[in-house]
């Protein structure tokens, strides 16, 4: 039985967030279609901002109804995001006290930090919370709220007025999507609220993220770019890219 282009890219989607990624090669024997048709199904859901395109396939875009685990999010570009993690830890400089947000990378930025010094971390992960609590010298504040399954960190009012009464030396934040045009943005709202406070907080703010975040949208802006001082990638952003965001305000470190 034939499938429309809807019911094809429908299942696309299905697949690309099933697994994290799919191949035009495999979707167009699973489809029984022509790979151009495969191609052309991809531009179109690009177009409508639920997958990014990749050489010979695409992957998902994280949007309102659709957001990865911290789980799978440990799987994807590992050696990259370590990378970016120790590259964004050496800029602490003198700070004391520093935001480490949700997500994957900061985990990594926080068991980056150097252990040889008294730090005060706060952070709404409990993963970060774990990662730091024996470390001799930190001092960890663990922000209260409704726990989100999937990434494990808290949210909500008591998470948004209990970081408002601190002002940090540093924040690490992490994004779903970082575009020039929309700035930094997250798929849930109650995630933007957190990190748009943490932004309001610090004195410096530090962005990190992979390659694979820049020119993706999701649905909720918390800062502008200009908002970072520093953004840290690697050199899987190409240079001119790299450029353009800096002409915003950020310096942006490429590992």
């Amino acid at each position: 039985m034939s499938r429309t282009a809807e019911e094809r890219q429908r299942e696309i989607v299905r697949a690309a967030r099933a697994s994290g990624s799919v191949d035009v090669t495999a979707l167009a024997a699973r489809l029984g279609v022509a790979k151009e048709t495969v191609r052309r199904d991809l531009r179109a859901l690009e177009d409508h901002g639920l997958v990014r395109r990749t050489h010979g396939g695409a992957y998902p875009v994280e949007s309102a109804g659709f957001e990865t685990t911290l789980a799978f999010r440990a799987t994807r570009h590992v050696p990259e995001k370590r990378r970016i993690a120790a590259a964004a830890a050496e800029l602490l400089g003198d700070a004391e006290t520093v935001f480490v947000d949700e997500g994957f990378t900061p985990q990594l930025i926080a068991e980056a930090l150097p252990r040889d010094r008294p730090l005060t971390v706060v952070t709404a992960s409990l993963p970060v919370a774990g990662a730091l609590a024996e470390a001799e010298g930190c001092s960890v504040l663990l922000l209260g709220g409704r726990v989100r399954p999937g990434t494990l960190a808290t949210v909500d009012h008591w998470t948004t007025k209990m970081l408002a009464g601190f002002v940090v030396d540093l924040a690490f934040i992490g994004a779903n999507g970082i575009s020039r045009e929309h700035g930094l943005t997250t798929p849930d709202p109650a995630v933007g609220e957190v990190k748009a406070q943490a932004v309001r907080a610090a004195r410096r703010t530090v962005l990190a993220g992979a390659h694979s975040k820049f020119g993706a949208v999701s649905f909720c802006r918390f800062a502008d770019v200009g908002a970072v001082e520093a953004i840290v990638t690697s050199t899987l952003l190409p240079a001119a890219e790299a450029h353009r965001y800096s002409l915003l305000g950020p310096q942006v470190i490429r590992v």
